[in-house]
């Protein structure tokens, strides 16, 4: 603890479950720090091994915003090194906004260490480039509007019409709902999608279908949540161009291309 540094909070990715693709940077923070407030219904409890012993622990799945920040600020004020571990990356869909303009308007500052987010577990997982030349160049991460409304121009069916690989977190237990937006947007009922659960965790599971039959089988699996859907041509295309950059007629600033 140090009283004598402005006060500080850590904003730090999990990454997607896997304890190994913690980042280096941030498996130094958890191991040196004073206290934790953690997503405890997300993140993998392995992690929770990287503290010490006099770490203080707190799981925000039982918590308000109100209380997480009180915590975030009492610690912060005290000199403690403080972390907020979020699930994935802690900058997309980790409400951590609104948490770092309260702790600004107390005057403590906020580092954020990146971790690796879901979609990139996913891309892992399945063993596929989400931007394939020639078929598109283009990923889009995004959600299905409920609880949190998205913009009308970012619904489904208007994303849809871009036909780039889509990405949709949190949004599972509402699969048949995403598969008739997509569809009203012009997808067509083969357009590939891929399921992925619990993406690089021992448990990991890939659903495998087409906008015809993946809700069915997100059913049957009993897949509601800690899944992401991909959605895009990427996932079964062969039918795609190569690379330029590779390519050893093709020059760049680190290559002459070569004639025939």
């Amino acid at each position: 603890m140090d009283r004598s540094q402005q006060p500080k909070v850590y904003f730090l990715g999990a990454g997607p479950g896997d304890p190994e693709l913690l980042t280096r940077k941030g498996e130094k923070l958890l191991t040196d720090c004073d206290a934790v407030v953690y997503a405890g219904s997300l993140i993998n409890p392995a992690l929770l091994k990287l503290v010490s012993s006099n770490c203080q622990l707190y799981d925000s799945a039982e918590l308000s915003k109100e209380e997480i920040t009180d915590i975030l600020i009492n610690h912060s004020r005290k000199g403690d090194k403080i972390v907020r571990l979020h699930s994935g990356d802690p900058g997309l869909y980790g409400a951590i906004q609104e948490q770092i303009d309260e702790l600004k308007g107390w005057g403590i500052e906020v580092e954020i260490i990146p971790g690796i987010s879901a979609y990139q577990g996913a891309m892992a997982a399945l063993k596929r480039e989400f931007t394939l030349p020639g078929v598109t160049q283009t990923v889009i991460l995004t959600r299905h509007g409920k609880r949190t409304p998205v913009p009308e121009k970012e619904q489904l069916k208007n994303l849809a019409k871009n036909e780039s690989t889509m990405c949709i977190y949190l949004s599972t237990h509402l699969i048949t709902e995403v598969v008739r937006e997509l569809t009203e947007g012009g997808l067509s009922g083969t357009t590939p999608v891929r399921v992925v659960y619990k993406a690089t965790w021992p448990d990991e599971q890939v659903i495998s279908g087409t906008l015809n039959n993946i809700s069915q089988k997100v059913a049957d699996a009993e897949i509601s949540k800690t899944a992401l859907i991909v959605v895009g041509h990427v996932l079964s295309s062969s039918d795609y161009q190569e690379s330029k950059l590779y390519d050893k007629h093709f020059s760049h600033g680190f290559r002459k291309g070569k004639e025939e």
